[in-house]
């Protein structure tokens, strides 16, 4: 099986985050349901306890960053193996349409910042600020120190929805950020689709 000991103190190998286990194949599809753009909070969070459980979080929070190629070789070789994989468990868990857009990302940490890095795009207001939420959520459940509700937090929010929206709606957001008091990123979302 593969919990053999290491040679770095006894700790097991699956510890390592280079570690892959001879089950472990880019075929493998680590949650339930793939995301399809509506279930970003419960895709997102399997996601997490999925990597986690491989000991391979670290590629997407960038924590593990690649080694240098020419210098150390061996280990750029080790870290590459091991992010490809990680792409592919990524691209398994998206809906095809999804996993389109994400084909030439190199890696799993990019793959995360495009998808929170939502825009508007094809979608209706509704959508794209349904999507956002879900997200902000996501990120308040994960993240103690975002749970503050300030009036920077406020205005970062308000200003990536408001950058987000398609240029069709650029006079309104010019109208949204020329108020004297700025108004709540739910407000402004009210403003719009009226």
């Amino acid at each position: 099986m593969a919990n053999e000991q290491s040679s770095n103190g006894g700790k097991p190998d699956s510890a390592n985050p280079y570690f892959l286990h001879y089950s472990d194949h880019p075929g493998m599809v680590l949650v339930s349901k793939p995301l399809n753009g509506d279930n970003y909070l419960t895709w997102c969070r399997a996601m997490t306890i999925s990597l986690n459980a491989k000991s391979k979080s670290g590629f997407i929070d960038g924590t593990i960053t690649a080694p240098d190629a020419k210098t150390e070789p061996n280990d750029y070789a080790s870290w590459k193996k091991c992010n490809d994989m990680i792409l592919s468990w990524i691209r398994n868990s998206l809906t095809p349409d999804l996993a389109d857009s994400f084909i030439f990302l190199n890696t799993a940490q990019e793959i995360e910042r495009d998808i929170a890095c939502l825009t508007q795009d094809q979608m209706t207001v509704a959508a794209y600020y349904t999507k956002l939420k879900k997200l902000w959520d996501e990120l308040r459940s994960n993240n103690d120190t975002i749970c503050s509700y300030g009036a920077d937090h406020k205005r970062r929010r308000l200003m990536q929805f408001l950058m987000g929206l398609n240029e069709s709606y650029s006079a309104i957001r010019w109208q949204i950020l020329l108020m004297n008091l700025l108004p709540d990123v739910a407000k402004a979302y009210s403003s719009i689709v009226q």
